[in-house]
């Protein structure tokens, strides 16, 4: 078999692969009729094997008991990711988990293709944690110790927004510059480009730890944990007075990777204990059928849905939690998210000032706004792009299969 270069994007939310021919892009279907799938897998308890992507989604949504895990990528350079723990009746690691899916996606390509694939360009953020530069090296040393691990032998890495620049030149013919505002499932990424024709020079790349999971974390914290006890009062076993409910369950429940290990029986205990002195227990005895029930997902998911809705302006758009309690509804609008997302928005905004100071370019010099992302569908992604560059016009990429095609193609590119 020929040796090829493939395009992977690993992504927090989602993930692809492709190859470039020279003149087109060759998405391989990692699950039949998808040219991207869900990040996410999912260990039977039966231990019939893990399922990957959108197999994983349909077992945790049909109510197959296992465990479900999402949004891996935010745990590189954790020493979380490296934590032997029981998953799927073994005791493994994160790290065996992403090398498990990295495998899967090298071997549905060489089955699409016929050929050899252990040669890969992969996605990578500006920075997996923008704010920790030790943690930030140990998750690209960890990303590259999982490709080597599922059989890759050639490892290179590209900026996820520059990758994205690739593929608009690829398919477009400008002059001027421009700015990708690549916004993921975890990192916000920029990139400022200089275009000419089809060629694109990248200028200066940035990047922040914030993505759709945040956007989901703010809004669950804001407007369903309150719901389950959140901000509540607790009596004190001795002595007079009341304490504030820990928050750390709730900010766990709100954060994707962190759901599954919710459940324990530690956590029951504690949430039984908050029970008996909750000064609200009927919000608490939602939070005890959370995680007795491991209902954190379905949470999670609910968030999801209430988001995309108040985000299109959808009436009566709400996390709709009735598979906690019958009718019980926590009410959005784009008001409220508004509200929820200060912190984001301004993360944002500063994010994408730096960029131009690194590129030492004046916003008022972009001609064109490329958003990419499955999270810049969001409002306030358009708005605040829009606020510091107001001279530029807005143009929306491939949403999810910009970042991989633009891999593809440079991939090809550094073959030639």
């Amino acid at each position: 078999m020929a040796q090829i270069r493939l395009g992977i994007d690993f992504g927090t939310s989602n993930s692809a692969a492709a190859l470039y021919d020279g003149r087109s892009v060759q998405r391989i279907a990692l699950e039949d009729g998808a040219d991207t799938i869900p990040t996410a897998v999912f260990f039977p308890t039966d231990k019939s094997g893990m399922l990957v992507g959108g197999a994983a989604s349909t077992a945790l949504i049909d109510g197959e008991e296992g465990r479900y895990m999402r949004a891996l990528k935010s745990v590189l350079g954790d020493p979380l990711f490296h934590e032997s723990r029981l998953i799927g009746g073994k005791r493994q690691t994160i790290a065996e988990v992403v090398t498990a899916f990295l495998i899967r996606v090298r071997t549905r390509a060489e089955q699409q293709t016929g050929e050899t694939c252990t040669s890969v360009l992969s996605g990578r953020p500006v920075h997996f944690h923008s704010e920790a530069p030790d943690m930030d090296s140990r998750a690209l040393d960890d990303l590259r110790s999982c490709y080597e691990a599922a059989g890759f032998t050639d490892i290179a890495f590209m900026n996820e927004p520059e990758a994205a620049a690739h593929a608009y030149g690829n398919t477009k013919s400008i002059d001027g510059l421009g700015l990708i505002v690549d916004i993921g499932g975890g990192t916000s990424d920029f990139s400022i480009f200089q275009a000419t024709g089809q060629k694109v020079n990248v200028l200066a790349s940035h990047g922040v730890r914030l993505g759709g999971t945040d956007f989901d974390h703010a809004i669950s914290m804001a407007h369903a944990m309150p719901l389950l006890g959140h901000g509540g009062q607790l009596r004190r076993t001795f002595g007079e007075g009341l304490l504030p409910a820990p928050v750390s369950i709730y900010a766990d429940l709100a954060t994707w990777a962190k759901i599954p290990f919710v459940y324990s029986r530690d956590t029951e205990k504690l949430v039984a204990d908050m029970l008996r002195h909750a000064v609200d227990p009927d919000r608490m005895e939602r939070l005890q059928t959370v995680v007795t029930e491991q209902l954190g997902h379905e949470l999670a998911f609910a968030v999801e849905r209430g988001k995309i809705d108040a985000n299109s302006a959808t009436p009566d758009a709400a996390i709709r939690m009735g598979f906690i309690e019958r009718g019980l509804n926590a009410p959005l609008t784009k008001g409220s998210m508004t509200a929820a997302l200060g912190p984001q928005r301004e993360k944002l905004r500063n994010a994408l000032y730096q960029t131009f100071m690194m590129a030492q370019i004046m916003p008022n010099e972009i001609s064109s706004i490329v958003l990419v992302g499955g999270s810049s569908l969001m409002t306030l992604v358009e708005e605040e792009a829009r606020a510091v560059c107001p001279m530029a016009s807005v143009q929306r990429s491939e949403a999810f299969t910009a970042v991989v095609d633009g891999l593809a193609i440079a991939a090809a590119s550094a073959g030639d």
